[in-house]
C-alpha cells in the first residue's frame, strides 16, 4: 500500500471540496483551485475527511494514488493557508523592486530583468542596507508558485565559486576552492 496514498486529508471549516466526473474543485479563503483525478481514482469525502482509494493493486495506479493524494493536499491546504518562497539575491549591485505584479531585477547583466508575474502570486520585495535583497512571492497554488519562483532563480543561478547569484532563502551552495595559489 502506499502511505501516502492511504493518508487521510482533513478539510479546515473554511474550505469545501467538491467532486464531478474526476473533476476535484477545491474552494476557500485565498482562491479556487481544480485538479483532474487520474483514472481509477476516487474520492470519498465523510465527515470533514477526504480519502483517497485506487481501483487495483497495478503499478501504475499504486504511483497515480499518491500523487492525486499529495496534489489534493496542497489545493487544500493552500487555498485555506497559502504557499510562500523566499528567494535572496547574492552579489554586489544586485537589486530587486516590484509594482504590484511586476517585478524589476538587476543581477549584473548590461540591462535589467522585467519580469510580469501571473495575477495568481502576490511578490514583495525588501531591501534593507548591509543584507541580501529579498523577493517573497506568495499564492495558493503550489505548482505555479514553484514555477516561476524557479524561473526566477534561472536567470542567475548561484555559483560555486563566490556563491552570487539567485538562491533561495537557507539553500546551500556547494563552494569550490577555485584556483590554488
Amino acid at each position: 500500500m502506499s502511505r501516502i496514498g492511504k493518508a487521510i486529508i482533513e478539510i479546515p471549516a473554511n474550505v469545501t471540496v467538491t467532486e464531478k466526473d474526476g473533476l476535484v474543485t477545491v474552494k476557500g479563503p485565498k482562491g479556487e483551485l481544480t485538479q483532474q483525478l487520474a483514472e481509477g481514482i476516487t474520492l470519498k469525502q465523510e465527515d470533514g475527511v477526504l480519502t483517497l482509494d485506487r481501483a487495483s493493486e497495478a503499478k501504475q495506479h499504486k504511483a497515480l494514488h499518491g500523487l492525486n493524494r499529495a496534489l489534493i493536499n496542497n489545493m487544500v491546504q493552500g487555498t485555506s493557508e497559502g504557499w510562500t518562497k523566499k528567494l535572496e539575491l547574492v552579489g554586489v549591485g544586485y537589486r530587486a523592486s516590484n509594482q504590484g505584479n511586476r517585478l524589476e531585477m538587476a543581477l549584473g547583466f548590461s540591462h535589467g530583468i522585467v519580469m510580469d508575474l501571473p495575477k495568481e502570486i502576490i511578490v514583495e520585495t525588501l531591501s534593507e542596507k548591509g543584507k541580501n535583497p529579498i523577493i517573497t512571492l506568495t499564492s495558493h497554488d503550489k505548482q505555479l508558485l514553484g514555477m516561476v519562483a524557479a524561473k526566477i532563480r534561472s536567470f542567475r543561478k548561484p555559483e560555486p565559486y563566490k556563491g552570487k547569484g539567485v538562491r533561495f532563502v537557507g539553500e546551500i551552495v556547494r563552494r569550490k576552492a577555485g584556483k590554488s595559489a
